[in-house]
């Protein structure tokens, strides 16, 4: 009986220790990738306006932006994923927050946005299943790769049309989650600030990210567009709404403890049940041999 559960023992040290060593060594490039499933909707909250082209007036009040961004798991590989990204800014009059028709007054901007990240880096990436008509795209798009660093990162600005330092700017918690803020600054950039109109740019990008998965779980910008006389055509203040926020953190918080349990725990008790188990085992196996051995002794010393 001893020598069987030694051996079970053994066998239940060798699966432990085999899971703990995959744990440490496979599971963190098969799961620190952006999955192919994503599907968020982020809504910004602030201050924005738009100038009136047949009137020319200005007037800024209260605004809200709504960003969807799923991806295209069809198109997407083990390597990139493929997303489409639709946004709008539109003024805030009461009613749901959700993007309008074209034709209605209170839609400020609108955008669709289709791009391609590396899995593992979550930089922007060509991709031959991109569509003929989508634009080049450089740097971090919609996340940060997992185990964030202190350190600048290259963001993409479509409307400049080039990637921007986004800046480390210190530690902020936010919901119990401790995050790193980063900042981007873009002053008086040259740039078409609507279809064939140029003028100036300016812009604010702040993100707080989940150091351990890369999540964005907070942003906000504050931007404003001038034309080249110096006339003011967009001034917007926005951020993410407490609701998108608050939904943000409890994914990061549930996906951080997801992982913590297949790279940290699950590794510390398979080599610490592996270890325990093999050391059971074989001293169950060595005891047995020798009960075994002096059994086997007792007849021919009984003889003699």
């Amino acid at each position: 009986m001893r020598r069987t559960m030694g051996y079970v023992l053994l066998g239940l040290s060798g699966l432990l220790l085999s899971i703990a060593v995959l744990a440490l060594v496979w599971a963190p490039g098969m799961v620190k990738k952006t999955p192919l499933d994503v599907e968020s909707r982020t809504v910004y909250a602030g201050e924005g306006g738009k100038i009136d082209a047949a009137t020319g007036d200005f007037d800024v009040g209260p605004v809200y932006a709504v960003q969807e961004t799923k991806t295209d798991s069809d198109s997407s590989s083990d390597d990139h994923v493929l997303f489409v990204e639709t946004s709008c800014l539109v003024k805030d009059t009461g009613g749901d927050q959700v993007c309008v028709d074209a034709d209605d007054p209170d839609l400020l901007t609108a955008d669709i946005d289709v791009f391609a990240t590396d899995r593992t880096s979550a930089l922007a990436v060509e991709d031959p299943n991109l569509p003929a008509d989508a634009g080049p795209h450089e740097g971090l798009m919609n996340k940060w790769p997992f185990d964030v660093e202190k350190k600048t990162y290259p963001y993409w600005d479509g409307l400049v049309g080039r990637p921007i330092d986004m800046v480390y700017d210190g530690t902020e918690s936010i919901g119990g989650l401790d995050t790193y803020r980063f900042v981007a600054t873009v002053e008086d950039e040259p740039v078409d600030v609507a279809e064939g109109v140029s003028g100036t740019y300016t812009n604010t990008v702040t993100v707080n990210v989940d150091p351990q998965t890369g999540a964005i779980v907070k942003g906000g910008q504050d931007q404003q567009r001038y034309l080249d006389s110096g006339t003011q055509v967009l001034d917007v203040d926005i951020e993410w709404t407490p609701d998108t926020i608050d939904n943000a953190v409890d994914d990061a918080k549930a996906n951080d403890r997801l992982l913590n349990l297949l790279l940290t725990v699950l590794p510390i008790v398979g080599f610490a049940l592996g270890a325990l188990f093999l050391v059971g085992g074989l001293l169950l196996v060595r005891r047995s041999a020798s009960e075994r051995a002096a059994h086997a002794k007792q007849p021919a010393d009984a003889n003699a």
